[in-house]
């Protein structure tokens, strides 16, 4: 069979070596007789599984010993209430930076849990860039800053991190570029991240917050609280365990490229070429973010036209590339090139756009 060349947005590409091991140990996981998804949560072998998933991204991150990992359900956008619902306490305020929809999405959540205020945005420009560091102006009465780190619908991405110290959590959304490239965990109080673009499969998120954010209120539901699911090991409910399984053998691969260094040198040289294309295209394709907010992850572009576009996307899916559609609400294209999207992949997308450009100037010359 022939692997499609995946571009999707998520859930996205996962590793083949990745896939090839999970389809080997598909009806006898662990020498037990059973698929993982027979196993009891509450089983040996299925809390070795879970475990190693939660050491083996400690280790590829470097998460340090007064941090907790939980592995819980809901996606990232049940975040958008529990982060609230657990650290925004009264007499504060939540910061959010604005840029993009998922940030957008998640104001919207924490104001029914609290207060909350702007603090800097990208909005009135179209999210094409991430705001400087330095024009972030923290309430003292915050509770924590909120950032979404990478912006999946517009491409663009934070290259430095606000300096919050302890007494005002950094908080960021890394749903899409988490593990894509080495970063200080100290500098933050919660990361959390949806598995489905670079961590595995969807059905878990990811939730690294520091211990002492962890606190007990029982005033918050059970499942909405951090405190309930880090004193079950993540294991208050019955978790997703197929996705759990896959997220510790995507983890297994990551280590096999070299970590995360390894992949994050990848990741720039996947992206290079593809926005190679577009700026050597003389304005033909026209990226959406500006050069210093560009995302590594999402390449969001447009074409001269409407038409141009329709015709770009009906050729690029007739020559075996998928998930290559902008965002609906605006449109244009996206390629998504997440940690397990080979680079011979972004370098035949690159091919197939200078060769599309070509094709498409010269049939316009004709008509002229």
């Amino acid at each position: 069979m022939k692997r499609a060349r995946n571009f999707n947005a998520g859930p996205a590409a996962l590793p083949l070596e990745v896939l090839q091991r999970a389809q080997n140990e598909w009806l006898n996981i662990e020498d037990s007789g059973m698929s993982v998804m027979e196993l009891s949560h509450r089983s040996s072998e299925f809390e070795k599984i879970h475990n190693h998933a939660i050491q083996s991204l400690k280790d590829l991150m470097e998460i340090p010993e007064n941090y907790e990992v939980l592995l819980l359900q809901g996606g990232a956008s049940l975040q958008f209430s529990m982060i609230p619902m657990n650290i925004l306490k009264d007499g504060k305020r939540a910061d959010y930076v604005l840029t993009g929809s998922w940030s957008e999405k998640a104001l919207k959540e924490a104001k029914k849990v609290g207060e909350t205020a702007v603090v800097a945005s990208s909005k009135d420009e179209q999210y094409t860039f991430i705001p400087k560091v330095e024009d972030i102006k923290l309430n003292d009465d915050a509770a924590y800053l909120h950032i979404t780190s990478n912006n999946t619908i517009y491409g663009t991405q934070w290259k430095d991190f606000p300096e919050t110290g302890n007494n005002i959590p950094l908080v960021a959304d890394m749903s899409s570029d988490i593990l894509s490239k080495k970063i200080d965990i100290s500098k933050f109080g919660i990361i959390y991240a949806g598995a489905q673009k670079n961590l595995g499969p969807s059905g878990i998120t990811v939730v690294i917050i520091r211990k002492d954010l962890i606190t007990d209120n029982d005033k918050i539901p059970s499942m909405m609280n951090y405190s309930i699911h880090s004193k079950n090991n993540s294991l208050y409910n019955t978790p997703p365990t197929l996705a759990i399984y896959l997220l510790s053998l995507v983890l297994d691969w990551a280590k096999e490229q070299g970590g995360v260094e390894k992949i994050a040198e990848i990741n720039e040289e996947k992206a290079k070429v593809i926005y190679d294309a577009i700026d050597g295209s003389d304005g033909f394709y026209k990226g959406h973010a500006l050069p210093d907010s560009r995302s590594l992850m999402n390449v969001t572009f447009t074409l001269p036209s409407k038409e141009a576009e329709v015709q770009f996307l009906k050729e690029v899916k007739q020559a075996g590339f998928v998930g290559l559609n902008g965002h609906r609400s605006i449109g244009g294209c996206r390629a998504s090139i997440y940690n397990a999207v080979p680079l011979s992949h972004c370098q035949d997308l690159a091919d197939f756009m200078k060769k599309f450009q070509e094709s498409y100037k010269a049939t316009e010359a004709q008509t002229l």
